[in-house]
C-alpha cells in the first residue's frame, strides 16, 4: 500500500483498531498506524497532513 490508497488504508485501520473511533485520533498517531500497517510500504515522510486528513475521513466513512 502506498500514502494513496486512502480507502485500502481505512480498511486496514478498522480492521486493525476496531474500537478506536478515528474522528478522536491525532495525527501523530494516526501517521504511526499507518506505517505499521503490515502491507503498507511508502516513504513514511510522505504522509503529510493532506494525505492523513483523507485518510481520516476515509476512515470514518469506512467505520460508520
Amino acid at each position: 500500500m502506498k500514502w494513496t490508497d486512502v480507502n485500502d488504508i481505512a480498511i486496514g485501520l478498522v480492521e486493525s483498531h476496531p474500537d478506536i473511533d478515528p474522528k478522536t485520533v491525532r495525527f501523530v498517531d494516526l501517521h504511526n498506524w499507518v506505517i505499521a500497517l503490515p502491507d503498507f510500504d511508502d516513504d513514511h515522510s510522505r504522509g503529510g497532513e493532506r494525505v492523513l486528513e483523507a485518510i481520516q475521513q476515509a476512515w470514518i466513512d469506512e467505520a460508520e
